[in-house]
Order: C-alpha cells, then sequence, then structure tokens
C-alpha cells in the first residue's frame, strides 16, 4: 500500500486560474453623450437669449438716460381766439350751415427736443357729430418755441343730431353761444440732436364755448386748453 503525500508541505501542482473579470458595456441610448445637433440647437438658444436680454438691458439704459438728460415736458396746446359768424342748423333736412374761424397756439417747452409736425387734420365737431375738416400745413417747431395755427371751417353739411342734441341747439341758440369740439390727428417726429423719432400720433381734443357774431358784436371769448392724448 503506497504512503499517504504529506497534506502539510507545499503543494507544486498546476496554478489556479484567477476568476474571470465583469466587463460592462455602455449602451448607446444609455448616459450622458449628447447628439451634436441637440447640442448645438441648446447652445444656439441659450447664446439667443442672452444677447436678447443684453439687448434690452442696453436700450432701457439708453432711454433712462436720455429721459433724465431731457427731462421732456408735455406739448401744450390752446385755442386762444374763436370768431362765429354763423352757426344755423335746419330740422327739416338735418344741414347745419357754419362759419368758424379758430386761432391755435402750439407751445414747446423742451429745450433739447423739436417736432416734426408732418401731418396735421383738424375736425370741427357739434354734439358728437363732425360737421367739417381742414387739412393743415405741415411745419417744423424748434426747441422752447410757441406756433400758432388758423383752422377755419366754412360752407353746409349733413349733421345728423338726436332728440337731445336738438333740445340742447336750441337752448344754446336762445342763449347766442355754443359749445363746439375740435379735434386734432397729427403725425409728428421728434428730433433731438441728429436723431429723429419714428412717427407718433397724438390726439389733441378742444372743448370750448364761443359766441354767435351779431351785427359785428360777439362775447367775450375764454381760452382754452386742450387736452393731448399721446
Amino acid at each position: 500500500m503506497a504512503p499517504e503525500p504529506n497534506l502539510n508541505g507545499a503543494y507544486y501542482g498546476p496554478s489556479i486560474p484567477p476568476p474571470p473579470t465583469k466587463t460592462y458595456h455602455r449602451s448607446r441610448g444609455g448616459g450622458s453623450c449628447c447628439n451634436p445637433c441637440s447640442c448645438l440647437f441648446n447652445c444656439l438658444c441659450t447664446c439667443i437669449c442672452q444677447i436678447i436680454f443684453t439687448l434690452l438691458i442696453v436700450i432701457g439704459v439708453i432711454v433712462l438716460v436720455l429721459w433724465l438728460v431731457l427731462r421732456p415736458n408735455k406739448v401744450k396746446f390752446y385755442v386762444t381766439d374763436a370768431t362765429l359768424t354763423q352757426f344755423d342748423y335746419s330740422t327739416t333736412n338735418n344741414t347745419l350751415y357754419y362759419d368758424l374761424a379758430l386761432n391755435m397756439t402750439i407751445r414747446n417747452p423742451n429745450k433739447r427736443v423739436g417736432i416734426h409736425y408732418d401731418s396735421i387734420e383738424a375736425r370741427a365737431l357739434y354734439g358728437g357729430q363732425r360737421f367739417a375738416s381742414q387739412n393743415l400745413e405741415p411745419f417744423y417747431q424748434g426747441h422752447k418755441n410757441t406756433s400758432i395755427l388758423h383752422p377755419t371751417f366754412k360752407g353746409q353739411g349733413l349733421v345728423l343730431l338726436g332728440d337731445r342734441e336738438k333740445s340742447n341747439y336750441i337752448n344754446e341758440k336762445n342763449l347766442g353761444i355754443y359749445e363746439i369740439e375740435v379735434k386734432l390727428n397729427m403725425r409728428i417726429r421728434l428730433k433731438i440732436g441728429w436723431i429723429k423719432t419714428h412717427k407718433i400720433k397724438p390726439k389733441i381734443e378742444c372743448d370750448f364755448k364761443v359766441p354767435l357774431e351779431a351785427n359785428g358784436r360777439s362775447g367775450n371769448f375764454e381760452e382754452t386748453r386742450c387736452h393731448l392724448d399721446w
């Protein structure tokens, strides 16, 4: 019987292979990999938003600085005088016969802002109904300047008045004083140094009472300030 090997001795047999290592493969759709087109689009959107935001801030700062430097004041409009020699309304054919002449002033109180009046339309209304209109000559108004307008309305026109307006007309005819409204529709440009703004469309409303001139005499007209709406 063969002797048993010494189990406490060294073992000189073949080497034991190491355990196999695990390998991991990253899937194509996972992880933080970015599609080149998508990344480029996101980058462009971010840059555009930053540019727009910066431009808005710059424009806001420029506007604020200009306002602080210029301190623009509102232009003032007045009806300084009015002459009414005819104002007859016929209820049979709803026709108004009129002859009205106005003196109006425009005061520009600004030191550094000029105004180009590119178009001016004057409309005359009675009882909320327009009965005449006139286009006035365009002009330029300089700094701290007062300009004068002379709109005139003469003729006849169809005016449809309601019962209330007809009653008011009879009362005003007995008093010899009429309430008339004149509106100015404008297109203007502001001139600041060598800079000209885009066209602005302000609306001016003038409500005033004018006495009818009879036998060459008329009552005193009270100067009226107009309402300006930008």
